[in-house]
C-alpha cells in the first residue's frame, strides 16, 4: 500500500490550475489513492461546477478512457476522485478545516499567476497554508515545466534536488521526500542533496547508517544557489525539508520565498520535517 492514500487538491479552475490539477490527477492514478478536487471561489450559479475540472477528459486524451463512459468507469482505473466546493471568503480556513477531517497526505497548489488560487503565493498565502496544513506540499508552477505531460500523461521524475540545513534536522523530511519520489517513478530516480554553507549536516543512509548520504556544498545566496542549480542540472523536483516558523522557508521567506517558487525551474515539494 502506497503511503499518500489522499491527495488534495484546491483549484477555481483558471488556467494557471491546470498544471497543478494535472500532477494531482496523474500522482493519484499511479499510487492509486483518493484525489479530492476543491472548488474554491464564488459560487457559480450559471455552471455545473462538478464538470470542472474535465477528468474524464483528460484521462481519455492519455488514452486510459473513453470520454463517454460515466464517471463510475473512473473507479475501474484504481483512482476514487471525489469533488467538493469550498465558499469564500475564508479560503485557508476552509481548507484547513478540510484537511482536518481528511487526513491528507498530500496537498497539491498552484503557485503562479495573478487570478484565483495562483494569486495565494502573494503574501505567502500558500506558504502559510502549507505551514498550518502540516501536510506535504506539492507547489506546481504554471509556467515552468512539470513532471507530468499534460497532453500524454506521461510522468517524467529522473533528477530531485534537495536543499538540507542542520535545522530542521532533515532526515525524516528527507525520507519523506524519497518515499514520495520512489512511489511515484520507482527507483531510477536521482537525488541530489544540496547544502548552502560551509558544513553540510550528516544524513545518514537507511540500509548502510555508517556511510552518510553525499552532499554538496555550495556558498552564496541560498536562493540564488538554489535555483542555479535546479536549472543546471537539471532538477525536475525541489524537495525542501521544513520546520515552520524557525524553518528553512523562513530564512527565505518574503519576496525571496516568491522567488523560489515562481522562479524554480519545476514544482517544488515541501515536507515538514516531522512529516
Amino acid at each position: 500500500m502506497n503511503s499518500f492514500q489522499t491527495i488534495v487538491h484546491p483549484t477555481d479552475f483558471s488556467e494557471a490550475s491546470v498544471e497543478a490539477f494535472v500532477h494531482a490527477l496523474r500522482i493519484a492514478l499511479t499510487m492509486k489513492s483518493t484525489l479530492y478536487i476543491l472548488h474554491v471561489g464564488e459560487p457559480r450559479g450559471d455552471v455545473d461546477w462538478t464538470a470542472f475540472p474535465h477528468v474524464r477528459q483528460t484521462l481519455a486524451r492519455w488514452g486510459l478512457m473513453d470520454e463517454s463512459e460515466p464517471p463510475a468507469a473512473i473507479a475501474t482505473l484504481g483512482v476514487n476522485v471525489v469533488k467538493a466546493e469550498l465558499a469564500l471568503p475564508s479560503t485557508i480556513n476552509a481548507i484547513l478545516h478540510f484537511l482536518d477531517s481528511h487526513s491528507a497526505d498530500l496537498l497539491v497548489l498552484a503557485t503562479e499567476g495573478r487570478q484565483g488560487v495562483a494569486r495565494w503565493l502573494h503574501g505567502s498565502v500558500a506558504e502559510s497554508l502549507a505551514r498550518h496544513a502540516k501536510v506535504p506540499t506539492l507547489f506546481v508552477p504554471a509556467r515552468a515545466p512539470g513532471f507530468v505531460n499534460p497532453a500524454r500523461g506521461e510522468l517524467h521524475l529522473r533528477h530531485v534536488l534537495i536543499p538540507i540545513d542542520h535545522h530542521p534536522k532533515p532526515a525524516s523530511a528527507l525520507t519523506r521526500i524519497m518515499l514520495f519520489t520512489n512511489e511515484l517513478a520507482g527507483t531510477n530516480v536521482e537525488e541530489r542533496l544540496l547544502h548552502v554553507g560551509k558544513h553540510a549536516p550528516q544524513v545518514q543512509r537507511r540500509v548502510e547508517p555508517h556511510r552518510p548520504l553525499p552532499v554538496a556544498l555550495r556558498q552564496g545566496n541560498a536562493v540564488e544557489v538554489i535555483i542555479d542549480v535546479a536549472n543546471d542540472w537539471p532538477a525536475d523536483l525541489i524537495g525542501m525539508p521544513t520546520a515552520g516558523r524557525n524553518g528553512f522557508i523562513d530564512a527565505i521567506r518574503g519576496s525571496t520565498t516568491e522567488r523560489v517558487l515562481r522562479q524554480a525551474p519545476c514544482p517544488v515539494l515541501a515536507v515538514p520535517a516531522q512529516a
